[in-house]
This record gives C-alpha cells, sequence and structure tokens, in this order.
C-alpha cells in the first residue's frame, strides 16, 4: 500500500472496511449504492496487507471527521471548528475541516431535519411555494409529509408541483434560503450545484402524508399536470411494497387480481414477497402456484413489469373504494 498522505479516498475507504471487520462493513454496506458497493469491494480485494501505522492514521482520521460532522449538525462550521481547535490545535482543525468538507459535505438543513416538524411548519408556512418546496425536498421524506398535511390545502398540490419539476439549486440560492431560516448550515462550501427534488423526491413525500391530502394532491395535479400525476401514482406503490399490508389485505388483492399476473409478478419476486403471498393462500393453491412457476420457463422482463403494474394499479383502486388499507408514514392510519 502507498504512504497515507498518497492513499486515495477509495482506498481509505478501504482500510476503513478492512478494519473494522465483515460484520460492521456489511451494514455500512446496507446504506451505499450498487455503484459504490462495486467500486469498494474492488477497492478492498486488491489490498493485500495493511500495514498497522496506516491502518491507525485512517482510524485516526475517519475518527477525527466523525467528530467534525458531529460538532457541525450541533452547531455549525464556526463552532465544530472552535471545539477542534481546543483539541487539536488551529492547523490540525483546519486540516480536519478541509477534509470533511471536500468529502463529506454537509447536507443542506441538516438542523431542520433534527428539528420538531411542526417548528419548521410555523417557520416556512408564510414562505413562497418555492422556498417551502426546497425546503421539503430536503428534509426527510416522513417530516415533509407531515409538515405538507399541516399546509393550507390549496397551497399542497402547487408545492408538491413544484418538488416534482425541481432541478438543480444553486448554492447561492440555497444559502438565501438558509440565513432567512437563520440556520448555520453550510452549502456555500461547495461551488457545485447541488440536486434535489425531481419526481422520487415528492413520491416519498407523498408516501408520508395521510391518504386525505394525497388524494387532494393528486387529484389536483390530475387537473393542472395529468402526465406528472401519472407518472407520480406510478412510482407510489411498487409491487414489492405489498408485504407491508396486512394479512387481510393481501388475501384481498389475490381474489382481486388476474392467476396469471400473480404468477407472472411471483416469478421474479424477493423470497419475502414469494413467502408473504403463498402463506396467505391455502395450502392447496399455493402448491399448484409454486408448481406452475415451476414449469413456466424463462419470461420476458417487460411481461413481468406489465403484470406487476396491473397487480399494483388493483391494489391502489382496492385502497381508494376503503377495502384495504396501505400504512403509511407516522402510523396513524386509522382503520374502522
Amino acid at each position: 500500500m502507498p504512504k497515507q498522505k498518497s492513499l486515495t479516498g477509495k482506498q481509505k475507504a478501504a482500510i476503513l472496511l478492512i478494519s473494522l471487520g465483515p460484520d460492521v462493513s456489511a451494514q455500512v454496506y446496507k446504506h451505499l449504492s450498487e455503484e459504490e458497493i462495486e467500486q469498494l469491494s474492488l477497492e478492498i480485494s486488491s489490498v493485500k496487507k495493511v500495514e498497522s501505522h496506516l491502518k491507525e492514521d485512517v482510524l485516526d482520521q475517519f475518527h477525527q471527521i466523525a467528530l467534525a460532522q458531529e460538532y457541525i449538525s450541533q452547531g455549525g462550521i464556526g463552532y465544530a471548528k472552535t471545539v477542534l481547535e481546543k483539541a487539536f490545535g488551529n492547523q490540525e482543525a483546519n486540516n480536519i475541516i478541509d477534509r470533511l468538507t471536500a468529502s463529506l459535505q454537509v447536507r443542506p438543513f441538516d438542523f431542520a431535519r433534527k428539528a420538531d416538524p411542526q417548528q419548521v411548519l410555523n417557520f416556512i408556512q408564510t414562505e413562497h411555494p418555492q422556498t417551502i418546496a426546497l425546503v421539503l425536498s430536503y428534509l426527510d421524506p416522513e417530516q415533509s409529509g407531515q409538515i405538507l398535511s399541516e399546509l393550507p390545502q390549496e397551497m399542497q398540490a402547487e408545492i408538491a408541483k413544484r418538488i416534482a419539476t425541481m432541478d438543480s439549486t444553486s448554492p447561492e440560492i440555497i444559502s438565501q434560503v438558509e440565513q432567512v431560516l437563520e440556520r448555520k448550515i453550510s452549502s456555500s462550501l461547495t461551488e457545485d450545484y447541488t440536486q434535489t427534488g425531481g419526481i422520487q423526491s415528492v413520491v416519498e413525500v407523498l408516501n408520508g402524508v395521510d391518504r386525505s391530502t394525497e388524494k387532494t394532491i393528486l387529484d389536483t395535479l390530475d387537473i393542472q399536470e395529468p402526465e406528472l400525476a401519472e407518472e407520480i401514482k406510478k412510482r407510489m406503490f411498487v409491487f414489492e411494497d405489498i408485504v407491508v399490508l396486512d394479512n387481510r389485505a393481501i388475501q384481498r388483492v389475490i381474489r382481486e387480481v388476474d392467476n396469471e399476473d400473480l404468477r407472472l409478478s411471483l416469478k421474479v419476486a424477493s423470497d419475502e414477497v414469494k413467502e408473504i403471498v403463498f402463506k396467505n393462500m391455502s395450502q392447496r393453491m399455493a402448491e399448484t402456484f409454486k408448481e406452475e412457476m415451476e414449469f413456466m420457463g424463462p419470461v420476458r422482463l417487460r411481461d413481468v413489469e406489465e403484470a406487476q403494474t396491473r397487480i399494483v394499479s388493483a391494489i391502489r383502486h382496492l385502497e381508494e373504494t376503503g377495502e384495504i388499507v396501505i400504512a403509511r408514514g407516522g402510523g396513524d392510519d386509522i382503520i374502522v
């Protein structure tokens, strides 16, 4: 291995995971993208031997950056720098902050994500819809969903539309919004544009709101932006989400959908999905399904996706008619 100063970020990450051991590394992998996992695994596989001093240096650097990240989330860059200077001296504190801002940039509105949704709502509800959309797109989906549900009904669809159509926002604009919110967030540390919003963002937000709010927003978007509304609906509930339904709902879905669609959908489904669906069939029906699936042979992915789409449409229809309940963010669904 090269000397510590010449190590790349990937090499340091590989050494860190090797040092942490397989159990902890496996937990870290759960939070990475497929591309990151592939790159990191390749880097780990190329490591023959890690010298003890390199391991100690990387672990020490990771610990310092983790501390800095925590200090920043508590009180901003200024607070973090003050604490680090007291602990490590001025020069080392600057080095730690530089490493942190170069590799682990603080996500905008981090402080707001730690705040109570009602507090955030009180502060932003009088702002322009675009400003509200920007803030909500950076919060956790469930938190954003709670806030969106509490906003005036006439604003909800407009804000959802703005989140869905939001593209890149310059750090200058983000910085201005943060100053208005009086939050010490370090979005101005990078000159890169920050990607936020988009359809998936509004889908995650809508998954966190109550059914009534979701229906109001989607009905309004159906009129204003029908194509956008349709795309959002497609992503609101996917076939694999069937595991969140209770047993009675799954049994109702099984009775509702075409058996051939269900066989196609289960053909490539995860073991968890298969298990919960078969559990809600009679023993004879489950055995028949399994036998028929074994003799199906290869199936086209397009056919599977179309079958799953039809089942998802059936599930959403059953929810709309009140025959089943889909658990939503916050756990506040009322079943009668």
